[in-house]
């Protein structure tokens, strides 16, 4: 696989296909096939930002986690997967999406503890009628301007234009969470002074890891965690590199984040 796309493009982590269903729908493997994911085939699909999406999430045993656009339920799975004493809730606003997370939560046996809602991220948190939770995290659509992107294809758009702006999912992810409670996000790198200015009103203590194609290149992505009310320092920690130039597919953390084996340390 290449590095991380230009203009954008969401980067696909390698999958271990499993077995295909429907000509519209393939199972997957997550984490080195410990996680079982239907998935559509085309359309937006899980990959890099959902994996390390996942292997950000340090709740801790006991705690409540929502994921704010959830999609199918690959970020959201093997969050739950690395983490099997915390309770998860997946948001997603596309019905035939919400039931394919339904599906897959199921195909993992983690009824008991992951639970998936309809619900519409720009509608507020108020209207999910959910008790505020202990953490929080999103991998927001990177556009809320048509016109910085080429149409996607129709399956494509829900994942990549935000209706209400990236304003909105902050918002959102503000009132979702307790103070004292961790927000985090994988965003595009040059999204970051938007991010922290939407945040910084109520949240410090701010931790970022740029993520970089590879560990001479410009970072594409930036993984942020935030803490609502919290005061501490800004840190900025050492950069993830996805990929070797020397002909490896993908850097030794890197590919031990994708098998399951390392969580992206805050």
């Amino acid at each position: 696989m290449g590095g991380i796309g230009h203009g954008g493009n969401k980067h696909k982590a390698e999958l271990s296909p499993v077995m295909s269903s429907t000509p519209d729908i393939t199972e997957d493997g997550l984490l080195d096939g410990r996680v079982r994911l239907r998935q559509p085939a085309r359309g937006y699909r899980a990959g890099m930002d959902a994996a390390l999406l996942a292997a950000a999430c340090d709740a801790s045993a006991g705690e409540r986690v929502l994921e704010a656009g959830c999609g199918a339920g690959g970020a959201l799975l093997a969050a739950a997967f690395r983490r099997p004493q915390t309770l998860f809730t997946g948001l997603e606003r596309d019905p035939d999406a919400a039931a394919l997370a339904r599906q897959n939560v199921a195909l993992n046996a983690m009824d008991g503890r992951v639970g998936i809602l309809e619900g519409d991220v720009q509608a507020g948190f108020r209207a999910t009628a959910l008790p505020v939770f202990d953490a929080v995290m999103a991998n927001p659509p990177f556009f809320d301007d048509a016109a910085e992107l080429r149409a996607p294809a129709p399956e494509k758009s829900g994942a990549w234009m935000a209706d209400g702006g990236l304003e909105a999912w902050t918002g959102f992810l503000l009132k979702a969470v307790r103070e004292g409670g961790t927000i985090t996000v994988i965003h595009r790198a040059d999204r970051l002074a938007d991010l922290l200015a939407l945040l910084a009103p109520k949240a410090g203590s701010f931790r970022i890891r740029p993520v970089q194609p590879f560990a001479d290149a410009p970072a594409k992505r930036v993984m942020l965690r935030a803490v609502k009310t919290g005061k501490a320092p800004l840190v900025l920690l050492p950069p993830l590199a996805l990929h070797d130039r020397e002909g490896g597919k993908h850097s030794k953390e890197a590919e031990a984040i994708l098998r399951g084996e390392a969580a992206l340390k805050w």
